[in-house]
């Protein structure tokens, strides 16, 4: 593993782990200690990646409350505050959109299909724009306070980005 501090290649992984179980290692040229996650957002958590990354995962995918994930957690064995779940999703969310998003190019259906509608949200209305393929899969969705052709493009580019191709056209005609 490289060195995180001064890039060399000659570093030598050292017997001793983390308290949390990582791998330690050593650079002979710049003398410093690191471990696995030296360098990367989660380096100074107290619980393991895994744990954290399900946390977020568990708070964004179903929506559970942060009290509820701490108990759910507690009960396997992990202590930690519900304002913990919270500092772990505002810092570690849009790392793991992004690791979906990825995983998620070039692998929608050529044909998508795309919906506009409002909401309100504390008392303010919103258009929400999602794109669907043609399986039911979210392919992307964006919140805009403006219902504008500045604002569809904006959604149009983002979408075209996550899926890494233009859709087909459907034919379908627009109830105008």
């Amino acid at each position: 593993m490289a060195c995180p501090f001064c890039q060399s290649k000659e570093t030598k992984e050292r017997k001793a782990k983390t308290k949390l179980g990582y791998r330690t290692f050593y650079c002979p040229r710049c003398q410093r200690k690191y471990n696995e996650r030296t360098g990367s957002p989660y380096n100074y958590l107290e619980f393991p990646t895994e744990i954290v990354f399900l946390v977020v995962l568990w708070r964004l995918r179903y929506k559970l409350s942060l009290r509820d994930l701490a108990e759910m957690f507690l009960e396997r064995g992990f202590e930690f505050t519900h304002q913990s779940v919270l500092n772990w999703e505002k810092q570690f969310a849009p790392l793991i959109t992004a690791k979906l998003k990825m995983k998620r190019k070039h692998k929608a259906a050529r044909k998508i299909h795309i919906d506009e509608t409002y909401i309100k949200i504390k008392k303010e209305q919103f258009y929400l724009y999602r794109a669907i393929d043609k399986f039911g899969n979210l392919v992307d969705v964006r919140l805009s306070k403006t219902r504008d052709l500045a604002a569809a493009e904006a959604f149009f580019k983002k979408m075209v980005e996550t899926v890494g191709h233009k859709p087909v056209e459907s034919g379908c005609q627009a109830d105008i």
